[in-house]
């Protein structure tokens, strides 16, 4: 019998450390975290010290149990969820339910941590055991606890405000601003016009070109040419010079370029959104399982060091097998004399001790490809090439400036170019360059002071200023990074939260602020001004740091925080909703001459007047525009009728053949789903879709059929009159019945289950639409709504659905069945009961 007890987060490490460790250890997961805060108000008490009233997450709760058995049987309990905050958390959870069910006694229970999941780290990080770290578990309760105060109290103050169902969080506020601020930008930006000059020669068949950049002996800035008169007059001043151009200045300097530092989780999300395409949080799951374990010939091996870190330094043993590969691979001058060392640029940098590196430089993308998906594979591929650049010498270029005379001394052309003279590790990997030109990587010809070339062409070039570009992935990442807003660690939570409350959508890449949006930061902007500052962000940022560095209290923390707060929130409970949802513009009313306003509706802004509900005026805001919500993908070769990818209320969806107004039949339609990108929508992927339903095959158990389609809140599967959405790893083109069947057997026997409407704002726990005895009704928790009658199960949002939730609630607990049938009624409470009874 086993005599330890190893607990980890993730039942995809068990396999492997079993491997490792033997007979003598138990191995068990706690599938994540396992004790959270209660899903209600008055779960933190802020008069008490914060005392916080936690239980046991209900899908863990059958985990805990086994680990609780196993814990009583063992000599020695060794926690070892993930190396950061949240795994320190984690294993203190563990600790403190062990301690209430009064498992532990006497027996050993210690906290080890391993960054990679190799024979030698595991064991190392048993032989060197040490105790849970109060300050980051500090730490990670003030986050919570601040997370939560925000949350239960202002997002209901939007519900009021605004529409049900929207959430304001610490730190996903700032982020939203930073997008809406940048679409406001855009707006506001007025494109100016301005012109260059250029001379285009040669020498030796060798073609250059040198722009305009001192006239008359002033530098040009960009904007100085502003129309073409002005660029007619220069124009027309230097092509009237009556010699050749005459090269009046030659300088060549031999320049380094240094490689990157290896990925942090920050980089690492960067690179993988600009150079593979792949979204932030869909690389934190990959890089997740790189880490745990890949099944390579047999044998899971860890590919990966824990994936969440925001240093850049790499340990010595890793440095050594790097530079040892790169002796044996590359030719002598691709080694630097001494190992390079990198310093993080990031405040407070934390998490873990090493950069994201292979486990081994020695196992390359080549070697394991074959046992990877392709995301994987191209993870792993620039996560070893980024590692091994890192220690690979520097590129070294010889640049050139020529500075070139036409006419007067005065008046000035460039060119500028390099040559690449040793690659170094430009051999192996680029940062974010690999599918760009660089435009300094144009070849001058070898010119010297004094002398003349040929005049091919003098010429000038109209250009308008451009609006900032909205943030893609990869430029949100960093710039949160820059203010200090967030961690790492909470970057794919944060752009995640942000689509799924649909404050933003991705429009070509790029996140573009919707209505919501932008009036959720205009409220907060202008009432809660503090708590959506990026320096205020920051601060709370750097003082969570302290506490997990052990140099500050976090009570004082949370209290210096939650008081001011809880004062503001009071004082706005008063404020009119129509304050909120319109803003006046310059425009009066046709129909009665009060002041018009862009107001917040179901489906977007519109323009109304301030009058209503005694003038009925409204417009809509813009018109929509048709190529963008239609779009022809090709013909059906079986049909002959043409797909459509069109735009409807709720989101894009793919259509077989037009809509035949003569008869009621309406064609096929797909929703397009949500996270594969629309600019890239082809027939193929049409077809794909125009082929759901999936008939899977035939329960085992009830011999009927089970079908995976996806619906208006994304992919699920159907057995039976019950309905399962599909998890984010499994594909509904490549689920099979096994998975299916396992997936279907998750679901509560009591209920059935109709769909998802998405997850909660405060809790982010799932809403459901289940059928019960008495009819569809929303589920929450332990919260449930009865869906009136004139809605239908089929048709409700998430919005609705947490209105009826909301007004659940504030009817107070439901009345018992044996209460109304055992105990007299007062005629009050005879309204609660379907019926009629006479009081005694």
């Amino acid at each position: 019998m086993a005599s330890n007890l190893l607990i980890v987060e993730s039942p995809a490490k068990a396999t492997t450390l079993k491997k490792y460790l033997g007979q003598d250890f138990e191995i068990l997961a706690t599938y994540g975290h396992v004790r959270d805060l209660i899903p209600k108000a008055g779960a933190i008490d802020p008069e008490h010290g914060f005392a916080m009233q936690y239980e046991v997450i209900a899908r863990n709760s059958k985990h805990i149990e086994a680990i609780a058995k196993a814990a009583a049987k063992a000599d020695h309990i060794y926690l070892a969820p993930d190396p950061d905050r949240e795994g320190e958390a984690i294993a203190w959870h563990v600790a403190e339910i062990l301690k209430e069910k009064r498992t532990l006694k006497h027996k050993t229970v210690q906290r080890v941590a391993f960054y990679e999941i190799t024979r030698s780290a595991v064991l190392e990080a048993i032989e060197h055991p040490r105790e849970i770290s109060i300050p980051l578990v500090n730490a990670q309760q003030a986050r919570r606890a601040l997370d939560y105060l925000v949350g239960f109290n202002l997002s209901p103050l939007l519900w009021r405000k605004i529409r049900p169902g929207l959430s304001a969080g610490r730190v996903q506020s700032p982020a939203l601003r930073l997008i809406v601020e940048r679409e406001l930008e855009i707006e506001a930006f007025r494109s100016q016009e301005y012109w260059t000059v250029h001379l285009d020669s040669h020498k030796n068949d060798q073609p250059f070109t040198a722009r305009l950049f001192q006239y008359q002996g002033k530098k040009l800035g960009q904007l100085d040419i502003e129309n073409e008169t002005e660029y007619r007059k220069i124009f027309d001043y230097i092509s009237a010079a009556k010699h050749p151009p005459r090269v009046a200045r030659v300088e060549k300097k031999t320049k380094l370029r240094h490689a990157a530092a290896p990925f942090t989780t920050s980089t690492m999300q960067q690179e993988s959104a600009r150079k593979l395409g792949i979204p932030t949080d869909r690389t934190m799951r990959i890089a997740q399982q790189l880490y745990e374990g890949i099944d390579i010939g047999g044998q899971t091996i860890g590919l990966i060091t824990y994936m969440r870190t925001d240093s850049v330094t790499l340990a010595q043993e890793a440095i050594k097998e790097i530079r040892d590969y790169i002796a044996g691979q590359f030719a002598q001058e691709y080694l630097p004399k001494t190992a390079l060392t990198y310093k993080s640029k990031t405040k407070n940098a934390q998490e873990a001790h090493e950069a994201i590196r292979p486990t081994s430089i020695v196992r390359t993308p080549d070697d394991i490809k074959e046992f990877l998906t392709i995301d994987q594979a191209r993870l792993y591929e620039m996560i070893w090439k980024r590692t091994l650049a890192c220690q690979l010498a520097p590129a070294r270029f010889d640049t050139v400036s020529l500075d070139i005379c036409l006419g007067e001394e005065d008046t000035l052309f460039r060119a500028t170019g390099q040559t690449l003279l040793f690659p170094g590790f430009i051999a192996v990997y680029q940062e974010s360059t690999d599918d760009t030109e660089d435009d300094e990587n144009k070849k001058l010809p070898p010119l010297a002071e004094g002398e003349t070339i040929p005049l091919d062409k003098l010429y000038g070039e109209q250009h308008f200023t451009q609006p900032p570009p909205r943030f893609s992935e990869a430029s949100l990442v960093k710039t949160l990074e820059e203010h200090g807003i967030g961690r790492p660690s909470t970057y794919a939570s944060i752009i995640s939260t942000l689509q799924a409350r649909e404050y933003a959508v991705l429009e070509k890449k790029r996140f573009k602020p919707t209505d919501v949006g932008r009036v959720v930061i205009r409220f907060l902007t202008e009432h809660f001004t503090r708590y959506v500052d990026y320096g205020f962000t920051a601060q709370m940022e750097n003082e969570l740091d302290e506490i997990s560095d052990g140099k500050r209290d976090w009570i004082p923390v949370l209290n210096d925080f939650w008081h001011p707060f809880s004062a503001l929130v009071h004082d706005k409970k008063n404020i009119e909703r129509k304050d909120v949802t319109q803003e006046l513009i310059e425009e009066i009313c046709p129909k009665c001459g009060k002041p018009l306003a862009t107001r917040l509706g179901k489906r977007g802004n519109f323009i109304g007047c301030t009058a209503y509900p005694e003038c009925d005026y409204t417009r809509n805001l813009t018109e929509d525009n048709a190529e963008e919500s239609r779009k022809e993908l090709g013909f059906d070769q079986a049909s002959g009728l043409v797909v459509l990818l069109l735009r409807g209320p709720y989101g894009y969806y793919v259509q077989l053949g037009e809509v035949k107004t003569e008869t009621k039949i309406k064609p096929k339609r797909v929703s397009w789903p949500k996270d594969l990108p629309v600019e890239n929508a082809d027939l193929a992927t049409a077809n794909q879709l125009l082929q759901l339903p999936r008939e899977l095959g035939f329960h085992p158990e009830s011999g009927k059929k089970v079908i995976v389609n996806i619906g208006r809140f994304g992919p699920y599967i159907g057995h039976n009159g019950k309905f399962k959405s599909i998890p984010k790893e499994d594909s509904v083109f490549t689920i099979q019945l096994d998975r299916a069947v396992e997936l279907l057997s998750q679901a509560k026997a009591s209920n059935t289950v109709l769909k998802e409407l998405g997850e909660h704002p405060v809790d982010h726990k799932p809403l459901e639409i289940c059928l019960g005895r008495y009819g569809p009704y929303v589920k929450h928790g332990k919260i449930n709504a009865t869906i009136p009658k004139d809605l239908s199960p089929e048709e409700i949002t998430l919005e609705e659905g947490l209105a009826l939730l909301e007004a659940r609630i504030a009817k107070g607990s439901p009345l018992k069945k044996t209460t109304t049938r055992k105990k007299s009624v007062t005629p009050q409470k005879m309204t609660r009961t379907r019926k009629s009874t006479t009081p005694k």
